[in-house]
């Protein structure tokens, strides 16, 4: 009996071993590399690929807007011609024509005018672009350093077990415990340790979508978090959180210019209903005539015409109506703009002092007491005083009060950072360690 249960107790130690050398062997070809957040949120700001593509819509209105002040072209025409059959001797001749198109009504000022204000309201929803880049980005930062320090819970929670299943192989071998005991931790051990290793895919999943936030090229380079929970205590008041938000919210703004917009889409509207001018300028030259009936010498005719076009599509009212209806579209946006910036300031005001409120019940000494209760169990437990499962519900008690701990600090993060989204403040620089 003596030798079956020492070599049970030595298969149990080799098989946590190679457990512990496999984990330790992390099967990572990608460097990491610890990122703090500063540096994070820079990378974000200067490499991230769906930002860099949206400034090109700054350059495109731009371009948009110097296009807008091109006047109409003049166009040139060159005729030549035969007076008659060359038996007639009527001679030949060219003409050349100039025309151009004289715009009225003010329509080339009202290209501009859109074209100007097209470009601003651009730069504005750039800007709000970046202002829920840089909440997104710092989502996904905080995600990492959620799921980094689960892990460490459940290693924190395999290395306790592990020592147990060593101290009860040579327990099991002095016969001191049973071995269904013995076989009891040995599989916790085995559980505890598939469980890390879930917890590293999940983890791997939240660092590959930081990376993607950085916009990096470097293949080879997997990033790691390098701040914690820190540095998220804010005391606020709601009515000032909401006159900020109306002053400093870009949507608001681009709402505002949206208004601008589709006035300044009227104005051309009804500028495009004048009439334009054509003028013409031309040249005629006949070579001479040598019939015999009707001898001509050459000459040369100059001519001016003025053209004016007769409106009669200005009885279609079509464009004017949907330029009417566009102004009156974008006040509505503008009121809902208005509702939605006070309700999301309203909701993560109240989200955020709900999580402040969880965080401190952790911090009234929910941790210190399952951490001892778990030594005083695993203590007892060595004395023969108390069952191994006592043991395992203390420490899974302990463990589902350090993730809870951990949501709860990522959700006032969180929370503090939908905040300051909806607000359009930001204060969030860096977490320190």
């Amino acid at each position: 009996m003596k030798k079956h249960t020492l070599k049970f107790g030595i298969s149990c130690c080799l098989a946590l071993v190679f457990h512990t050398i496999a984990y330790a062997q992390n099967e990572n070809y990608i460097a990491e590399q610890e990122l703090p957040y500063a540096v994070f949120l820079q990378m974000v700001g200067q490499n991230n690929k769906q930002y860099a593509a949206e400034k090109f819509n700054v350059d495109i209105a731009e371009a948009n807007a110097l296009t807008a002040k091109i006047f109409p072209d003049p166009e040139i025409s060159i005729t030549a011609f035969d007076n008659g059959e060359r038996r007639m001797q009527m001679g030949y001749g060219f003409s050349s024509e100039l025309t151009y198109t004289l715009e009225l009504g003010g329509k080339r000022k009202a290209r501009i005018n859109l074209a100007h204000s097209e470009s601003q309201l651009i730069q504005l929803l750039l800007a709000d672009y970046f202002r829920n880049l840089r909440a997104d980005a710092t989502l996904s930062y905080l995600e990492a350093i959620k799921e980094q320090r689960n892990l460490d819970v459940k290693i924190q929670s395999y290395e306790t077990i592990k020592k147990l299943c060593d101290a009860d192989s040579i327990r099991l071998s002095l016969g001191a415990i049973a071995e269904i005991d013995a076989q009891q931790t040995k599989l916790e051990a085995h559980s505890l340790l598939n469980e890390v290793y879930e917890q590293e895919g999940i983890l791997k999943t939240a660092l590959f979508n930081m990376y993607l936030m950085t916009g990096s090229e470097k293949a080879d380079i997997l990033y790691l978090p390098k701040e914690t929970f820190t540095g998220f205590q804010r005391t606020y008041n709601l009515k000032y959180l909401l006159t900020i938000a109306k002053e400093n919210r870009t949507d608001l703004a681009a709402a505002v210019k949206n208004r601008e917009v589709s006035q300044k889409m009227l104005q051309l509207a009804k500028a495009n209903r004048k009439i334009d001018l054509g003028l013409t300028l031309g040249v005629q030259n006949n070579s001479a005539a040598t019939n015999m009936e009707a001898p001509t010498p050459s000459f040369t005719t100059v001519s001016a015409g003025l053209s004016i076009p007769i409106k009669l599509s200005n009885r279609n009212k079509g464009e004017l109506k949907a330029a009417q209806y566009a102004i009156e579209q974008s006040e509505m946006l503008y009121k809902q703009a208005e509702l939605q910036i006070q309700a999301e300031v309203s909701q993560y005001y109240y989200s955020y002092l709900a999580s402040q409120k969880q965080v401190q019940q952790f911090a009234n000494g929910m941790l210190e007491n399952a951490q001892k209760i778990l030594d005083g169990k695993i203590y007892s437990y060595k004395r023969g005083e108390t069952s191994l499962l006592e043991v395992l519900d203390a420490r899974r008690t302990y463990n589902e009060i350090q993730q809870s701990y951990n949501e709860a600090q990522y959700a006032l993060a969180a929370a503090l950072v939908e905040l300051q989204r909806a607000v359009a403040i930001w204060d969030i620089n860096f977490l320190t360690k």
